[in-house]
């Protein structure tokens, strides 16, 4: 039709006239009176600035000069502009990700005290915590001797051996112990979540329980959530006396510390108060890494740079590192609201 041919001759004409806008730095003017613009069989000029030599439009370059340059900084603004265009993209892309796990967490919360959620909630509770604390108690043991190694050669710079207890004591219920238990948690049973959801997406498993009337968020996302919140308080308990531990064999056993001091420093400098915010971290913790790792599963068929099992794999990726940023993150806010 006319009407196509003829927006297309504009494409065109346009195109040319910003290869010409780029060229005009590199070639004479007087070469560019000589350019042929557009090769067209359309009968009429298309436009004002062009002239016909037989059936080609040749381009009056004092008519189109300003054109060209117009063109040219156009082209340099939007080439300067791009860096903080990539970064709004992405500050959006954050935003938008954020908002939807905030609602997919508030869809799971409301099914959590539903009927028949308890032998889901025992059944991941033995997943995420249980099957989780040898390695917790493992890592939890040479953080302590490593707190009490170096926290006795620092103090003992200022003759002041018999705090040790209570720095190993406080810095594991404050800070090491939450963070973590929740990094071990992430890294063991947090990815394996994440790709647990990823393959029955793919594989329509969630798609074959919505057929039959079973609402997913229920049945798969909540009671992880749920046995989340149980089981990072209970390990960071763990974590926080294995580390104590620790310390005591590092600096009592193996430095000759005296063990009534190492004791007494540890018991009149930690309140409860101190474990009390150690607990509260490890709860929000818990909601964390539990709804970014199913959140992450849940729509790794959306996924943009990839599907397929290929989606698991960078879904899985991606919660793990998502969540420990987000620990590491919510490790400085929490305790800031909370001193």
């Amino acid at each position: 039709p006319e009407s196509f041919e003829k927006c297309h001759f504009e494409e065109r004409e346009r195109r040319e006239i910003l290869r010409m806008a780029v060229c005009s730095r590199f070639l004479p003017s007087v070469e560019m009176t000589k350019m042929a613009v557009i090769q067209s069989s359309h009968p009429k000029p298309p436009s004002k600035g062009y002239f016909y030599q037989g059936n080609i439009p040749m381009a009056q370059t004092g008519n189109c000069r300003n054109k060209n340059e117009n063109d040219e900084k156009a082209v340099w603004g939007m080439a300067a502009l791009r860096p903080f265009a990539f970064i709004g993209r992405t500050v959006l892309d954050w935003v938008d990700h954020l908002g939807a796990a905030a609602i997919f967490l508030g869809m799971a919360l409301q099914h959590v005290f539903r009927r028949k959620q308890f032998a889901k909630t025992v059944r991941q509770i033995y997943y995420i915590g249980a099957r989780s604390i040898t390695i917790i108690m493992l890592v939890s043991l040479f953080t302590g001797m490593v707190l009490g190694l170096q926290a006795y050669h620092a103090l003992s710079k200022f003759g002041a051996q018999g705090a040790v207890g209570s720095l190993v004591a406080l810095s594991l219920i404050m800070e090491l112990g939450p963070v973590l238990t929740a990094i071990m948690i992430t890294a063991r049973a947090g990815s394996a979540i994440a790709a647990e959801i990823g393959i029955e997406r793919i594989s329509e498993q969630i798609d074959a329980l919505q057929t039959m009337r079973i609402n997913p968020m229920r049945y798969i996302v909540s009671p992880r959530i749920s046995a989340s919140i149980i089981s990072f308080p209970l390990l960071t308990a763990v974590f926080d006396l294995i580390g104590i531990l620790g310390g005591y064999i590092s600096a009592v056993l193996l430095l000759g510390l005296n063990s009534g001091v190492y004791w007494h420093s540890t018991k009149a400098y930690v309140v409860l108060e101190d474990v009390t915010n150690g607990f509260v971290k490890s709860i929000v913790f818990a909601v964390i890494v539990a709804t970014v790792c199913c959140y992450q599963g849940y729509f790794a068929h959306m996924r943009r740079d990839s599907h397929g099992a290929q989606a698991v794999g960078l879904a899985t990726t991606s919660a793990v590192v998502t969540s420990c940023v987000l620990i590491l993150i919510s490790s400085y806010f929490v305790p800031s609201l909370l001193i």
